[in-house]
């Protein structure tokens, strides 16, 4: 069965019209006649949404009682058994509320089971929920979104729209009430809906939305084979050597970046597959530091030739511009041999080639490097050696049969055997033994008597003849040998290099898809994915993506290249040519690859077994705590109804009432599914409101603020709900007659302490619920409580949380600059 089709529409911030463009979207695919139906759709109120999701069929909402309360989510067994076409699903990041049959926590994956069953999603998101962001956001905004979507599950949606709106239209559709109710407009408009806010909110989704268009661009050069960079976009290109220029080299290209914006900066290093050039690992790492702290990234790959590694990078990377050291090598070897800067530049095509100076340079022109052996014989001079030996023996035949003078037979097999330990050197047995040969048969013909004839003579030129055809061929041998040991030696090397490399990033902890590409890299491979059966999969069952890096990852095994397999249910799989040596050390990585996965599943179903029992711990003291204030609240109303107090009776139901709101609201908390809006609140207006709802009783509370104290960064209805459950509390347990309930304010250190002191005898419950409520609130505000106990009894409340500014951020109806 296909997978069906994940269109998002991306916005900025709430009320820029996404869920409305979605809606649109499905009138006019349900006009062309495709089957279409609402699963979930969220019109906050707003007229206009309700009135364009008129005349689509809608899926009834599964009802989920959660302790007294109860919610509506998307019925996701309802949609699949409908089986429509396209099915319309708000809010991507939501979390479920638990209980009810749920089967997933988050609604992203009800829409993953929708797509493999065929169904195409159409479905909106806000880039503040997106995981990668969500930091961002909250130093951006001060809000801390709970509600999170894992990056991957937008990269994979097959199209994302941008639906988008200038701030101050937004901000002017806020003011007549299009997105918010009117009770909430002013503090919108004064803190989340800042003109600030949103233009660097509107910035990260583009930004976001810019590097998924370049995946996709990347795809299609890869699909198509395109080589040819497209300069869409500035990359720069580094080449770091690990030598003293590297820091001179990334800060050139850096201000070249700078100079373009939404360039991007991209630092490479080559690693030699001889094994002859080694390059400082400490360096290297001070390097790859200053890369990453000037927003670029550092890669690392190997390669028989240093350009042709470069090259090949940098086209598949879509460089633009590249920018090497200029050489540190002498006049005279540069003279012998072009340096990579220059062999660059001849293969670089359109490709720009910076060559930035630096002080090694300028200094090595005055000493003489020392000079590289070379790199071995092998199959690829076999036949460069072949035919320098057919070049080379003619030319020095021609050259000792001069008139004069000419040399003896000796003399002349010593030429001879030089060019025979050149060929040797330069291509090993095979070619040094052909050229002794034909050097023996042209010495006989030419300088042995009878000349021109291949009998011989003298006894001793029929010695020397043997004696020069064995000397060649030993030098040939040993030269052949010692390059056979060479090349194991540099394979050896390498290995150790890349199993190192590998197992250094496991123990500094790296993520699996940066583990998956350093692979990749080390390899010299297309693509790479680790893929993982179900446990209760057939063989020829889908295989599941754990990590990938590359153009077009393989899904499926028999869609790679190369595979090796890490255990039953496990396997690598790699697009790319592997030499048949590299197979082993592959099979190495894929098991290190396999460990590192199964170590984070331990570890995942550890803190999960961690969370659970700890969750099982709270959920046995909230029914005590529950147990004990409804067991108080209905005794109090059974002495009301005892005494036939009316008043009495309906504040004891009405306590007993707030108790069971009390439980839902905190098993909500827990469950991530109660929504917090922090954002800058004043203390004097949250006090006005604590002292309105704790009615006459709470004028008794002496509050002691200091004369400008900074706004706390909170949510203001929960902090009012906080606070006048604590004040209450301590009222009940305040003797007529004995000093109330203290309420003091201080500032320090960025933050505010709220202390609320108990009456002198203190509160009789440790464990109170509406404790445990305030403290889990408040931390999930930011801030901390700290109840202070004597003798069992709970003396005072300390609460903690972050101050907006040193000073006061301006009142409602004030203008606050952006």
């Amino acid at each position: 069965m296909a997978r069906g089709r994940l269109q998002i529409y991306l916005g900025a911030a709430p009320g820029v019209g996404k869920t409305y463009t979605m809606l649109e979207e499905g009138q006019r695919l349900r006009a062309a006649g495709a089957d279409v139906v609402a699963g979930f759709i969220e019109p906050h109120g707003r007229r206009p949404t309700a009135v364009m999701a008129e005349g689509l069929e809608t899926v009834p909402r599964r009802t989920v009682p959660r302790r007294g309360a109860t919610f509506t989510e998307m019925d996701l067994d309802a949609v699949l058994a409908r089986r429509p076409q396209v099915t319309l699903v708000d809010e991507l990041a939501h979390t479920n509320t638990p209980g009810g049959g749920t089967r997933n926590a988050k609604r992203w994956q009800d829409v993953e089971e929708l797509l493999g069953a065929g169904i195409d999603v159409i479905t909106t998101l806000n880039v503040q929920h997106l995981e990668s962001l969500n930091d961002v956001v909250r130093q951006i905004t001060g809000v801390l979104q709970r509600e999170t979507l894992p990056d991957e599950v937008a990269r994979r949606a097959d199209q994302i729209e941008l639906v988008d709106l200038p701030p101050e239209v937004l901000r002017r559709r806020l003011a007549h009430g299009d997105i918010y109710p009117s009770d909430r407009i002013e503090a919108a408009l004064t803190h989340y809906f800042r003109v600030g806010n949103l233009i660097a909110l509107r910035e990260l989704a583009l930004l976001w939305l810019a590097d998924r268009v370049e995946e996709g661009l990347q795809r299609y050069r890869a699909e198509h084979g395109i080589a040819i960079p497209w300069e869409t976009r500035e990359r720069i290109m580094v080449g770091l050597t690990g030598g003293p220029e590297g820091k001179t080299l990334i800060r050139r290209a850096a201000r070249i970046a700078a100079r373009t914006p939404g360039s991007e900066l991209l630092a490479l290093h080559v690693v030699p597959t001889d094994g002859l050039t080694h390059a400082d690992p400490t360096a290297l790492s001070t390097q790859r530091t200053l890369v990453e702290s000037l927003g670029g990234t550092y890669h690392q790959t190997t390669g028989e030739s240093v350009v042709e590694a470069l090259l090949q990078f940098a086209r598949a990377e879509n460089a633009t511009q590249i920018v090497l050291g200029a050489s540190r090598r002498s006049r005279l070897s540069l003279l012998l041999d072009a340096g990579v800067g220059h062999r660059t530049i001849r293969g670089s095509g359109p490709i720009d080639v910076h060559v930035v100076t630096h002080e090694a340079a300028a200094s090595s022109a005055l000493t003489t490097r020392r000079p590289r052996p070379g790199r071995g014989t092998g199959p690829r001079r076999f036949w460069p050696a072949t035919v320098g030996a057919a070049l080379l023996l003619p030319v020095l035949t021609l050259l000792l049969t001069a008139p004069a003078p000419r040399l003896a037979l000796s003399g002349v097999l010593i030429v001879y055997l030089l060019a025979a330990v050149g060929v040797a050197l330069a291509g090993g047995l095979i070619p040094a033994l052909g050229a002794a040969l034909a050097a023996a048969l042209l010495a006989d013909y030419y300088f042995t008597a009878p000349v021109h004839s291949l009998r011989v003579e003298h006894g001793g030129d029929v010695l020397a003849l043997a004696g020069f055809v064995i000397a060649a061929t030993l030098v040939g041998g040993v030269a052949d040998m010692a390059a056979r040991r060479t090349r194991q030696a540099v394979h050896a090397t390498w290995e150790a290099r890349v199993l190192s490399r590998l197992a250094t990033a496991m123990m500094h902890g790296q993520d699996l898809p940066s583990l998956v590409e350093q692979v990749r890299e080390s390899f010299g491979l297309t693509a790479v994915s680790l893929l993982e059966r179900a446990p209760e999969a057939t063989p020829a069952s889908r295989w599941y993506v754990v990590a990938s890096a590359g153009a077009r990852p393989p899904e499926q095994p028999y869609n790679a290249d190369v595979e090796s397999p890490v255990g039953d249910t496990l396997t690598l799989a790699a697009r790319g040519v592997l030499a048949t040596d590299d197979q082993r050390v592959l099979g190495v990585c894929a098991a290190q690859l396999g460990m590192a996965y199964l170590h984070g599943k331990l570890s995942r179903h550890a803190a999960e077994a961690d969370t659970f029992t700890a969750a099982e711990r709270t959920r046995a003291s909230l029914i005590r705590a529950a147990d004990h204030d409804l067991r108080e609240r209905l005794h109090a109303a059974e002495q009301a109804l005892a005494r036939q107090d009316t008043d009495a009776t309906r504040v004891a139901v009405r306590r007993a009432a707030q108790v069971v709101t009390d439980l839902a609201d905190l098993d909500r908390l827990q469950g991530g599914a109660l929504d917090l809006y922090l954002r800058p609140v004043g203390l004097d207006e949250v006090l006005t409101a604590v002292l309105d709802d704790l009615g006459p009783g709470g004028r008794t509370i002496q509050i002691r603020l200091p004369e400008q104290e900074p706004d706390v960064i909170a949510d203001g209805a929960q902090l009012t709900r906080v606070l006048t459950a604590l004040a209450a509390d301590a009222l009940r347990h305040s003797p007529t007659g004995e000093p109330p309930p203290t309420l003091t304010a201080e500032a320090f250190d960025g933050r505010l302490r709220i202390r609320l002191t108990s009456g002198p005898d203190g509160a009789p419950r440790a464990d109170s619920l509406t404790l445990r409520l305030a403290q889990d609130l408040t931390e999930a505000m930011g801030g901390t409580l700290e109840p202070t106990y004597g003798d069992g009894r709970l003396l005072s409340v300390t609460l903690t949380l972050p101050a907006a500014s040193t000073h006061p951020w301006p009142r409602p109806g004030h203008s606050p600059s952006p």
